[in-house]
């Protein structure tokens, strides 16, 4: 993702912007719209008031007859009083000049009728004008031709204080617009500033849930998904905080036992005590390591960035090999620990490749603990009596999902009745055995966890002929 300098940017900047413009445009869409309104009016005012003293021109010349040339210019010069008016006029037969400028146009363009009126635009003296006509008839000879003009000007400037008036309550109600939206969207970003206040208050010790009484549905989506993720860190904080204090409390006791026994090999009083206390010191260091890689273990099983690492492996594989390297141990107790089933690792060529998606060290660990587990409670009374079994097979048939099957059987004691439902909790242990090897409780439940992370399944179940056989079931790629 490029590097972008700048402040963050603002949703109530945002919010404003994208409002403003659209006001703006509506605003000069509005005066455009109010100036051709008002333009389109002034020329009807402006035409209706040359047609009025055109009509009254030419009333006064039907009134005078042949005293025409010497009453309408008095009448012009009453009406046209007004300089801002801007006014001319002229009349004429077409051949004689009664009154008026002669320099008047008789004709021009944009024409149109308006009572007994004709109005035409012109050109006069270079400027443009709007000129009105009305014919006026005689009894004897050619009819008269009245005339009044206005300069354009005159039409702008009624146009201009139309369009004022217009314009002045726009641009109030604009700007009062603005303070309102202005004031919406604080409001409506309230709900936001609220949120973020409930967070602040959170701390690592309460994560409280958003209260959404308030909160409008818009957000609310937001807000459940801050609720959730809130859940899912109380859940992992206190899986933590528990993970944590039963660490604390198993690994209190070695660390105990360590010290004791360092106090005592520090005051023995002759090299056979001192040897034993050593002993002692090292057997305590043992479990001490033992208990912390443990740990380590059910901690790296925990969900997270685990799956993200996740590869193609051969589960056939992985117990062939992890299984090779307890065989020596396995010997020194007397057990005989061995492969059974079709995926015998003799004929790797002919074995059935079962390919599940994990982390091979993860898995690795998963067996360790089950073979580490029997060979704890397996009793080597005679020699090579013990037996610890490991089977690696496709599980369900083809209509099924297609799942790898690991199994780890041994012909120990196996487990109780009623000590099977607590079997897979953490820092659980059985009825004092295996505690002379330095067992926290902790095997069986980084077998769960980490199974649980590779999307499979564990159970316990009573082996054939007595002892215990734990089934893994993981899904096949």
């Amino acid at each position: 993702m490029p590097f972008r300098s700048g402040p963050a940017p603002s949703l109530r900047r945002s919010l404003l912007r994208r409002l403003a413009a659209p006001f703006s445009l509506l605003a000069i869409a509005s005066g455009l719209i109010a100036f051709g309104l008002a333009l389109q009016y002034t020329e009807r005012v402006v035409d209706r008031s040359l047609s009025d003293l055109a009509t009254a021109i030419a009333q006064e010349v039907h009134v005078s007859a042949d005293r025409a040339d010497e009453t309408v210019p008095s009448l012009a010069e009453a009406m046209f009083s007004d300089p801002v008016e801007q006014l001319v006029y002229r009349v004429t037969d077409g051949q004689i000049e009664l009154a008026g400028d002669p320099d008047l146009p008789l004709e021009g363009t944009d024409v149109r009728r308006m009572d007994r009126a004709t109005l035409f635009d012109a050109t006069f003296e270079g400027n443009s004008v709007r000129v009105a006509q009305v014919l006026a008839p005689r009894v004897n000879g050619r009819p008269l031709i009245i005339e009044v003009g206005q300069r354009f000007g005159r039409r702008y400037r009624l146009a201009g204080e139309f369009l004022s008036a217009i314009m002045l309550p726009l641009i109030i109600l604009l700007l009062v617009g603005s303070i309102i939206v202005w004031r919406v969207v604080n409001q409506q970003l309230g709900p936001l500033g609220a949120l973020a206040d409930s967070l602040n208050r959170q701390t690592h010790t309460s994560l409280e849930p958003v209260d959404e009484t308030y909160v409008p549905i818009e957000i609310r989506p937001l807000t459940s998904a801050v609720n959730g993720l809130l859940d899912r860190l109380n859940l992992a904080l206190d899986a933590q905080r528990k993970f944590i204090a039963d660490a604390a409390h198993q690994l209190r006791t070695p660390m105990t036992a360590i010290k004791l026994h360092a106090e005592q090999a520090v005051n023995a009083r002759d090299d056979i005590a001192q040897r034993a206390a050593v002993n002692e010191l090292r057997a305590s260091a043992d479990r001490a390591v033992r208990l912390s890689n443990q740990l380590l273990s059910l901690a790296r099983a925990e969900p997270g960035e685990q799956t993200k690492r996740f590869v193609h492996v051969d589960l056939g594989e992985i117990a062939f090999e992890t299984g090779a390297e307890w065989v020596p141990r396995a010997i020194a107790r007397h057990i005989d620990l061995g492969f059974a089933g079709d995926n015998e690792p003799e004929a790797p060529q002919e074995r059935e490749r079962l390919i599940v998606n994990g982390n091979p060290v993860l898995l690795s660990e998963v067996l360790a603990n089950l073979i580490d587990n029997a060979i704890k409670y397996v009793p080597p009374h005679r020699m090579n009596d013990g037996r610890i079994t490991i089977a690696v097979s496709r599980f369900g048939s083809a209509a099924d999902i297609p799942l790898a099957e690991l199994a780890v059987e041994d012909n120990g004691p196996g487990v109780p009745p009623h000590m099977r439902a607590d079997l897979f909790k953490r820092f659980f242990r059985g009825d004092g055995h295996g505690e002379s090897e330095g067992g926290a409780g902790l095997g069986l439940a980084i077998v769960r966890d980490i199974v649980v992370l590779h999307g499979g399944t564990i159970h316990y179940e009573n082996a054939t002929g007595g002892g215990s056989r734990f089934v893994i079931r993981l899904p096949l790629v």
